[in-house]
């Protein structure tokens, strides 16, 4: 899992950069299998403190030591830590983001999390924006979380937010259609587009808070609600049981 993205396949990096340089950008087009078209708009990509939802802004707040910006895309986050005075790192597999988060002066490296040569240690790892959802599927958790203790500084602490999406598969009656014999509902397919430039297809993880804690206990984990959302979503905080 040690792949980054191939610049002439990459749409949400295009995007990026296409905004920085414009100040505007096309839409960044989102497909899944499973759901119907939807699209990112770009200009969130770039928003201010004040522009987050209360859980980015509350990991924000928790922030603390060394920081892993984990997928940093535009690097807004990384952006007001820094402004905090705080030494972030932000990672990203996109080059042409990694670019962008260089050129707004942010210590960017073209990074796959999973790449165990990335050895370097931090207090906290960032992951805003459903940053979990690189492992892809829940059989990858058990990899995430040796990787979690691979570069987490002794004390340190994992800050994520994501969301329980059963709500999409909530009938009128207030049941749920879940074939609790397939696939965890959670694993979504996409594929992005932007302009001309087709993303590859790839798999991205939704996770409740209840299956977040099974696993992190499991692996020496403590899994901590720091605050829920608005909609089935939640801030988490992870440290390594000691």
């Amino acid at each position: 899992m040690n792949i980054t993205l191939d610049t002439q396949k990459d749409p949400m990096g295009a995007a990026i950069a296409e905004y920085y340089a414009k100040g505007k950008a096309a839409k960044l087009r989102v497909f899944s299998s499973q759901f119907y078209e939807d699209e990112i708009p770009v200009d969130t990509l770039f928003r201010d403190f004040d522009e987050m939802p209360p859980q980015e802004q509350e990991a924000l707040r928790l922030c603390r030591g060394r920081v892993l910006d984990v997928g940093a895309g535009s690097g807004c986050h990384s952006l007001q830590l820094m402004n905090r005075g705080m030494e972030v790192v932000a990672i990203d597999i996109s080059q042409l983001s990694v670019d962008v988060m260089k050129q707004r002066g942010i210590d960017a490296r073209v990074v796959n999390f999973f790449d165990k040569t990335f050895d370097e240690k931090f207090d906290t790892i960032l992951m805003a924006m459903n940053g979990i959802g690189i492992v892809g599927k829940i059989e990858r958790l058990p990899q995430f979380f040796m990787r979690l203790k691979q570069i987490l500084a002794p004390g340190g602490q994992v800050l994520l937010d994501s969301s329980d999406i059963r709500y999409v598969f909530e009938e009128e009656d207030g049941s749920f259609s879940i074939n609790l014999a397939g696939a965890y509902y959670g694993e979504i397919d996409y594929r992005m587009q932007y302009r001309g430039i087709k993303g590859e297809p790839f798999d991205w993880l939704y996770i409740d808070f209840d299956t977040l804690s099974m696993y992190a206990e499991q692996y020496g984990f403590k899994a901590e609600k720091c605050l829920d959302g608005d909609h089935y979503d939640y801030l988490a905080r992870l440290t390594i049981n000691v």
